[in-house]
């Protein structure tokens, strides 16, 4: 285990603000309360740097999200996307800007947590938080939660932030809700020189044969993240799309450095993102857009809000204090990623339904692809187009209807047995 202060010392000391969980959403959340002049305890059970499996795609909110003077570790630049529908129908579209580009999450995650620790936030690896108490022998007065370590151990703070992921024990805590749960399967595949030119500044995204599936490649260097994600239930259905998927690029012949699975979750609408003094961001609140399941650029804008509104509860000095910031918590987050979220929901509604409609919009109707690179650039998000442009929100509600109604009429006319 790693420290960059004594454990002893943590028995003592109650901190402003404890951080569960190193990733995107709890470095954003630390740096932001460092930043604010406040003691903060960032704590990660893995040993940093570590793997995620992640497509590693940093769109514009992302990067407009970073701590000043971040400097992206990018592999590469993406001015091109091919979509294709399951291997079928493919066409490429260019753009003279970037789309958006392209990390290591290793890297990545680990120069946010330098960041937090710059601005003042302190560090501690290797340990595992087995629950978070807020009453109890553990916890010295009402303005205070103990975080219990695997051992017995208990940091105190007055307020902690969970973002420990979508398997989260913070957000077991505040008693997170979960609406969808997709499984994503990917392997790091390293690859010849000719073949990593031919995918340079390009990816590839198919959408895929089960209802609300895709497959994705990102170029690295000499690597190429490859994917796929699904529902989850469908694990064999996944694992084959994978292996074909694998087969049609004609990268079945390499051998991937890593193979690796994940489990994104995407909270349900009436889910509490507080209880307490203690907030939950990023996956650990199942915040990530329903559609694409794209979750650094929320990780990272979550996790700044959860910080800063962390700041004030460790000032708030009762219960009725904490309850309004929680709740003004909450509110920042529904009032911009929770429309996001709603926008992307029927996205992924349509999508399911009509995949062979979305997949020829992007590729053949200009305004289409211009509001996927609108998107990707962070010009735009999928709430913005929606609020601003009444046409699009019409016809993604009337595709939606169209779509409910269709299979609606095929389960009714579908025979039944007994």
């Amino acid at each position: 285990m790693s420290s960059e202060n004594s454990s002893a010392d943590d028995e003592q000391r109650v901190w402003d603000v404890v951080v569960v969980g190193a990733g995107p959403a709890g470095a954003s959340a630390a740096y932001a309360a460092a930043v604010a002049g406040r003691s903060v305890l960032l704590l990660e059970k893995a040993e940093l740097p570590r793997y995620k499996t992640c497509g590693g795609g940093i769109i514009g909110p992302s990067r407009d999200a970073l701590p000043p003077g971040f400097e992206l570790p990018l592999q590469d630049r993406v001015h091109a996307v091919t979509f294709s529908l399951d291997g079928k129908f493919t066409r490429t579209r260019r753009s003279k800007q970037m789309l958006f580009g392209l990390i290591n999450r290793p890297e990545f995650d680990q120069q946010l947590v330098e960041h937090a620790q710059k601005a003042g936030a302190e560090l501690r690896t290797g340990v595992t938080v087995s629950r978070v108490e807020q009453h109890g022998s553990a916890v010295p007065d009402r303005r205070t939660v103990a975080v219990v370590l695997q051992g017995g151990e208990a940091v105190l703070a007055r307020a902690v932030v969970g973002a420990d992921g979508s398997a989260s024990r913070i957000g077991a805590h505040v008693g997170v809700k979960l609406d969808q749960v997709d499984l994503g399967l990917e392997a790091e595949i390293p690859v010849p020189e000719t073949v990593a030119e031919d995918w340079q500044g390009r990816v590839l995204i198919d959408w895929g044969p089960m209802p609300g599936s895709y497959g994705w490649v990102f170029p690295k260097g000499d690597t190429l993240t490859v994917g796929v994600i699904s529902a989850r239930g469908e694990g064999a259905a996944t694992k084959r799309y994978l292996e074909d998927f694998i087969a049609r690029l004609g990268l079945a012949g390499f051998e991937p450095s890593i193979s690796s699975g994940h489990l994104t979750r995407c909270r349900a609408d009436d889910s509490p993102l507080s209880r307490g003094r203690v907030l939950v961001c990023g996956d650990a609140a199942g915040l990530l857009e329903p559609w694409t399941r794209e979750g650094i650029s929320f990780a990272l804008r979550s996790g700044r809000l959860a910080g800063e509104w962390a700041v004030r509860i460790a000032e708030a000095h009762d219960a009725v204090d904490t309850r309004r910031q929680a709740l003004n918590y909450a509110f920042a987050i529904k009032a911009g990623l929770g429309v996001e979220m709603a926008v992307g929901k029927s996205m992924l509604a349509a999508f399911e339904r009509r995949p062979g409609m979305l997949h020829a919009a992007i590729t053949s109707f200009r305004p289409a692809w211009r509001a996927f690179a609108g998107i990707t650039r962070g010009s735009t998000t999928l709430g913005e187009l929606v609020r601003s442009h009444p046409m699009a929100g019409r016809a993604l509600s009337a595709l939606d209807r169209r779509s409910a109604v269709a299979a609606t009429t095929v389960a009714e006319s579908t025979p039944t047995t007994e």
